[in-house]
């Protein structure tokens, strides 16, 4: 048999800062699990947890249910935000959501990845940021690293990764085109 192309075996991750305590990672993944990610309705007692475990929430934002945040010690929130329902905010990095920025239902939001070029698959981690006004359409993912500018719009199913321009439309065909102010499939609609 031969090698395989990764070494599972030999994955170690001794230098990841995980930003708390094991204690308090272990209450925010029982609160996550059996409160803050449930179906209950309600923005303000989520914006509340979020912030009561280190997260900086701005003023006026929605969080839908079904909702998953890995560390609300990571992120930053604006004012004026919505989060949709069953979107997952994967932040081994700071996530940093500036104002009117909207994360539609589904949006997968990815912090961390591994080197696959070596054996040990080590892990690699990088900070997201989606930009004021910018919009991650319904499924659509964020690789690490990524920077979603002022007023662009990653489409519903789309794949972002590196710097997306500032107001224009980045489809999952990997095209883009400008986002024009009459656009009306380029407006956030209220609830994500």
């Amino acid at each position: 048999m031969t090698d395989p192309a990764q070494r599972l075996d030999l994955f170690e991750n001794p230098d990841f800062d995980r930003g708390a305590s094991k204690l308090t990672e272990l209450v925010w993944m029982m609160v996550q699990a059996w409160l803050f990610g449930s179906w209950l309705p309600g923005s303000g007692w989520r914006v509340k947890l979020l912030r009561a475990f280190g997260a900086s929430i701005g003023r006026g934002v929605v969080i839908k249910p079904h909702v998953t945040v890995k560390f609300p010690w990571r992120l930053t929130v604006g004012d004026h935000v919505w989060i949709g329902e069953r979107v997952w905010i994967d932040n081994l990095a700071q996530v940093t959501l500036e104002d009117h920025a909207c994360l539609s239902q589904g949006a997968y939001l990815c912090t961390g990845s591994h080197d696959w070029t070596d054996p040990r698959f080590t892990l690699i981690t990088k900070p997201i940021t989606v930009g004021q006004g910018a919009w991650v359409g319904a499924q659509a993912t964020l690789a690490p690293g990524t920077v979603l500018e002022e007023g662009a719009v990653l489409a519903m199913g789309a794949a972002g990764s590196g710097r997306l321009a500032a107001r224009t439309i980045h489809r999952a065909d990997g095209s883009t085109r400008p986002r024009l102010k009459q656009d009306a499939d380029a407006t956030p609609k209220p609830g994500g």
